[in-house]
């Protein structure tokens, strides 16, 4: 056989492995039309090495077998514990059912429908909670040392990122401590965002009695579906959402992003119950060692303030896109402002359309990203749905303090969500995803008055900015466009 006709051979083997995967791609795993465009571009021009791609990235139907006894599991464990308490059944049901059922002000009005949405996901809206929040990690760090020192039973973390550097140390160190007092320590962290972490990091922790697990087992390459929840939660009393994982970076010591700037929330109160079901579900999923789910993780909540709130999950174990679902509601419940903080910014069409029909409307639309940005392709992308934007009025930003990694979402002044999930499609669909919902004015405009500070450290991206960009601005605008569905 000559060179020739190895070359040859190699060369159709590969085109008829394309045309496998494309037929798979196009006929078999439902996607949406944009992200089939995206595969497709991949498989049929870059012959080998888009098998490759596609078969880290691409399996849909891989991650929907792999998590649908895992949905099922979790529903009977949400439900379960719903049902077993005769109070919080009632409450679940009006809210179901009836709006009467929600007891907010007249100036929630418009809002009752959203907060019964999210009944779908399994969240029931709760009243008696209380919220701090922060923006820079030093302060976040500080407060969640300070209640791991202080807990009683146990402490939960549910964490994407936990580096094995000093502030990471830190942590587990303190943890190591709890663990042996008696206290029980659970850590449930994403085997890839911790692909390089020491085998022994956890060593003095599981020596001491607690526990370190993968969310997913590492037999498997798995880019995507990725556990990118951030959930600590205390005794049952204290609970953590929002943008921070555990790393240096976070302190705004790692040179390459300057100062970041964040948004996490500590609650107290009913809310809590819900990250803890949230962990417990994600727990028994990836753990041998099951965790009976009772009084002792549950117990009862003193009263601690007038906050409405709920907490909202979505991702490869949940039915429905409950987060995306929430954002494209609050987007077309606003009368006044929306405003959006996000790192990265690659919107599907539905809430693509729902921004554009909101700036038509005379709504004020602002969203700001990062200036400096930690993933080029998805700044390139950013820039073309933002382009869109400019033309039907919204006005958009970038932050040049340091990099925004803020996940955030406010409208009107009225209702605000802070949590894990960007504004793209990873997290809409891809990604295990946590949002905090707020519907409380008072805190919302606390929320609100650090996106207007925010604003004066960005520069706006004008339109005359945008149309004077260069051949190959615009190249690569095109390019990560394209293959936005996949990033």
């Amino acid at each position: 056989m000559t060179t020739l006709s190895i070359i040859i051979y190699i060369v159709a083997l590969a085109f008829m492995v394309n045309v496998v995967l494309a037929s798979i791609v196009v006929f078999y795993e439902r996607r949406n039309p944009a992200s089939t465009w995206a595969w497709l571009f991949v498989l049929f021009f870059v012959p080998i090495f888009g098998f490759g791609i596609y078969f880290i990235f691409g399996r849909d139907s891989a991650k929907q077998k792999s998590f649908a006894d895992k949905t099922k599991t979790d529903y009977d464990i949400l439900w379960g514990y719903i049902n077993s308490n005769e109070k919080l059944s009632r409450e679940v049901e009006k809210q179901s059912f009836s709006y009467d059922g929600i007891a907010l002000g007249e100036e929630y009005k418009y809002l009752k429908d959203f907060a019964m949405l999210n009944i779908n996901s399994g969240s029931w809206l709760t009243y008696n909670n209380k919220l701090e929040h922060f923006i820079e990690g030093d302060k976040k760090f500080d407060a969640l040392i300070n209640d791991i020192r202080n807990a009683r039973k146990f402490i939960h973390l549910e964490y994407y990122i936990l580096r094995g550097d000093s502030l990471g140390r830190q942590i587990v160190d303190e943890l190591t401590k709890k663990a042996s007092e008696g206290v029980e320590v659970r850590i449930l962290y994403d085997y890839m965002g911790n692909l390089f972490l020491s085998k022994d990091f956890y060593h003095n922790l599981i020596k001491m009695g607690g526990y370190a697990i993968p969310f997913i087992s590492p037999k498997f390459i798995r880019i995507n579906c990725r556990n990118h929840r951030k959930i600590v939660v205390i005794d049952g009393e204290i609970g953590y959402v929002g943008g921070f994982n555990i790393g240096d970076e976070y302190l705004g010591k790692v040179k390459r992003f300057g100062f970041w700037r964040d948004t996490h929330v500590r609650f107290e109160g009913e809310v809590v119950d819900q990250l803890q079901i949230r962990f417990l579900m994600d727990w028994n999923y990836a753990s041998q060692r099951k965790i009976f789910i009772n009084d002792y993780y549950f117990p009862p909540k003193k009263e601690v303030g007038y906050l409405p709130a709920q907490i909202v999950c979505s991702g490869p174990d949940t039915q429905w896109r409950n987060v995306k679902n929430s954002y494209f509601k609050m987007v077309n419940e606003a009368e006044k402002n929306v405003f959006i903080e996000t790192p990265y910014f690659a919107p599907d069409d539905g809430v693509l359309g729902a921004l554009k029909v909101a700036a038509l409307s005379g709504i004020d639309v602002r969203i700001i990203i990062p200036g400096h940005p930690d993933h080029p392709f998805v700044y390139w992308a950013s820039m073309s749905y933002l382009g869109e934007l400019l033309e039907v009025g919204v006005k958009c930003y970038q932050y040049e303090t340091g990099f925004i990694h803020s996940k955030a979402l406010f409208i009107d002044g009225i209702a605000g969500t802070v949590g894990t999930a960007n504004m793209d499609v990873r997290s809409f669909g891809l990604n295990f995803e946590v949002n905090a919902f707020i519907y409380e004015p008072e805190t919302v405009k606390k929320l609100e008055a650090d996106f207007y500070n925010d604003l004066k450290e960005c520069t706006e991206i004008t339109r005359e900015w945008y149309n004077t960009r260069d051949k190959r601005f615009r190249f690569m605008e095109a390019i990560s466009r394209l293959i936005s569905p996949m990033l």
